[in-house]
């Protein structure tokens, strides 16, 4: 461990010499990709900075008690080994939790799709209280929500959404959220008070940059239309919408929020990126031929990841077992127990396998 962190160490300092370098600063790209990596090294070399200390510490406490005769400085020595070796421990433990592979793509903004599932108006509810939940989660980070494409029911429900959340980190934090979401509920229009199941699904993809992805303009068919809202009445008279189709993988994304063409058909590739950079990454995924049976993490989005029972006020994340019983707050977008949760679990399943293959 100590030899891999003295390798991280020196290459901190490699990364700080270059940001400093008038020709990396001329060059945006190269700046920000080079100091997202200096931001993510810079943790570990601070804790690894003060671990070394508390080494050497330990390393003089040690041999002060096997040099020195005069029983108070023994004494001396003794007490500060007995309280450094505990804390070396624990150091040593976050510190190898701080060496765990971070995701290349944890630090990118994210797209998200929520989708109406089975259940009818009841999930399309579902799905705009899931859309709600997010979208205050992100304020509440300090990030900025952007609307992509919107197909509403008109009672208030969300057939389908997709939204951007720009923020440092924000796909990192949101990323486990993938997979369909159960809803256990009364509806509104339920006169007996029975208890209805329904669901939506999320998905949640890192918003690619241009070097991530790239596609021959050959490769889409562009189509226009003229808008619509719910219920099909025309929301403008002008060919305004735009529909993408990826010849190659047969994905097809249509966005007609904007009132401008350009700006249509710019979110649609925008989502189309994400997508292929998904597929990409599940490709990859599967050529490395890992069966993680582990569901944190697995992306596999067909599994039902978590029920939301609100005549309990009780919420349950079945991959890692969680419950918690303040379905409220939750809702409105106090999801950070989840959150932290789902990625101390993925953490520790990361650091049982990296020990095994050490």
């Amino acid at each position: 461990m100590l030899e891999k962190l003295e390798t991280i160490r020196e290459n901190f300092r490699e990364l700080t010499a270059k940001l400093a370098d008038p020709v990396t600063i001329a060059n945006q790209g190269e700046f920000q990709k080079l100091a997202r990596r200096r931001a993510e090294l810079e943790p570990i070399v601070e804790a690894f900075e003060v671990y070394r200390q508390k080494l050497d510490s330990l390393e003089g406490a040690r041999q002060m008690l096997s040099n020195e005769k005069d029983p108070e400085l023994r004494e001396m020595a003794e007490l500060e080994i007995e309280h450094l070796e505990p804390e070396i421990e624990k150091m040593g433990s976050e510190l190898k939790m701080l060496l765990i592979p971070k995701d290349a793509d944890d630090f990118k903004n994210t797209i998200i799709e929520v989708r109406a599932g089975t259940g009818g108006e009841e999930a399309a509810l579902f799905a705009a209280v899931l859309y709600r939940m997010y979208s205050r989660y992100a304020e509440r980070q300090g990030w900025k929500c952007e609307m992509m494409s919107m197909n509403e029911t008109g009672l208030g429900g969300i057939k389908e959404v997709v939204f951007s959340v720009q923020g440092n980190g924000a796909y990192g934090r949101l990323k486990f959220e993938s997979g369909v979401h159960r809803v256990q509920r009364v509806p509104e229009t339920e006169a007996s008070g029975r208890v209805h199941t329904s669901a939506a699904t999320v998905a949640v993809l890192p918003e690619a940059e241009d070097v991530d992805v790239r596609f021959d303009e050959t490769e889409l068919r562009i189509d226009v239309f003229r808008s619509s809202g719910p219920g099909g009445q025309s929301v403008n008279t002008t060919d305004s919408a735009v529909r993408v189709t990826h010849i190659p993988t047969g994905i097809v994304i249509s966005c007609q929020d904007e009132k401008s063409q350009h700006k249509n058909k710019a979110k649609a590739l925008r989502i189309l990126k994400a997508r292929l950079l998904d597929n990409a990454k599940m490709q990859q995924e599967r050529d490395r031929a890992e069966n993680r049976k582990s569901q944190v993490g697995s992306g596999d989005r067909s599994e039902r990841i978590r029920t939301y029972n609100f005549p309990q006020q009780r919420l349950t994340d079945h991959r890692i077992g969680l419950t918690l019983y303040r379905l409220s707050e939750i809702v409105e977008g106090d999801i950070d127990e989840v959150i932290n949760s789902l990625i101390e679990a993925d953490n520790l399943r990361k650091l049982s396998e990296q020990e095994i293959s050490d």
